[in-house]
């Protein structure tokens, strides 16, 4: 796919999403939350509520599909005659069976040299496991089924659920105190200098814009340590439903083929990548997966 068509896809959904939300806000009743009286904080409440979490959950809604279109990924039709795939299937099958989930995951494949696979979809129902071109061509069976059994146990977790749920909390506090805060303070400068109303309004936009920077950096770190520890307990998961060998011997495939991966292929989607480039220093506050040789290590029970 383009570039050009990518980005005309990623404006449609997000036009999408604020029209759905504005929808919301209105069907809601929602007045808005400043007034010549201060802040209205029930109607702030609400609006970044519905902002915050509706944001979230329709980016989960449509999460299958954005994959399909923004990365390329093709389902792998029941009836493949190849034979690869059908293992991929066959494989996918025993362990949604294991794991105890309602229904077998749609399983993907897309173009790519880097060696990746990915869970994604709003439920254990609708759900979606992808592998790249690259990790079929690179991995053996045994580190393939460590690597299924991990994204699998992500489903069975409900981790996509759990991340849209927390990530939509941290936007709504995000939002909500940025508002609070950049009230105030345009309310002490305009005291201080009798500003006219419109250089008011642009400072109070202005500091919304300031907080919510800062409150979403240190949200992203809440955001990123929950992601590392769903990712240890994924490993456990996949270790349980493949065997601790398997998923041990695909961590290590995979560390091994690490510096080959195409790290900026798809930022848009690092949250579902089994695992990250190595980050060091303050950057592992913002990881979403734990270092490679730390999780091996979990799993060898060191």
């Amino acid at each position: 796919m383009g570039i050009a068509k990518r980005i005309f896809l990623f404006l449609t959904i997000n036009v999408l999403v604020i029209v759905t939300l504005s929808v919301i806000l209105s069907l809601f009743h929602v007045q808005p939350y400043l007034s010549a009286h201060g802040i209205d904080y029930t109607s702030l409440m609400i609006f970044c509520l519905i902002w915050g979490m509706g944001g979230a959950f329709i980016s989960l809604g449509l999460s299958r599909i954005m994959a399909k279109w923004l990365m390329g990924v093709h389902l792998v039709p029941s009836n493949t005659q190849d034979p690869r795939l059908k293992n991929l299937l066959n494989m996918i099958e025993d362990l949604s069976r294991k794991a105890n989930l309602p229904s077998m995951p749609e399983v993907g494949i897309y173009e790519s040299p880097e060696v990746n696979a990915f869970a994604t979809g709003p439920s254990k129902r609708r759900s979606l496991v992808a592998v790249s071109t690259g990790l079929l061509q690179r991995m053996n069976n045994k580190e393939l089924e460590g690597v299924l059994a991990h994204e699998i146990s992500h489903i069975a977790n409900g981790d996509m659920v759990t991340m849209t749920l927390l990530q939509g909390v941290v936007n709504a506090f995000v939002m909500f105190l940025a508002r609070i805060l950049a009230y105030v303070v345009s309310s002490l400068i305009r005291s201080r200098d009798e500003s006219p109303s419109i250089a008011s309004s642009m400072t109070y936009i202005m500091l919304v814009f300031v907080f919510e920077i800062i409150f979403m950096v240190l949200g992203s770190i809440v955001v990123a340590w929950f992601s590392r520890f769903r990712e240890y307990r994924a490993d456990a998961g996949g270790a349980d439903l493949a065997g601790r060998e398997k998923m041990i011997s695909a961590l290590e495939s995979l560390k091994a083929y690490v510096q080959v991966r195409e790290t900026k292929a798809h930022p848009s989607f690092d949250s579902m990548k089994i695992s990250t480039p190595k980050k060091q220093g303050l950057f592992l506050l913002f990881a979403s997966h734990p270092p490679l040789e730390e999780r091996i290590n979990r799993l060898k029970g060191h």
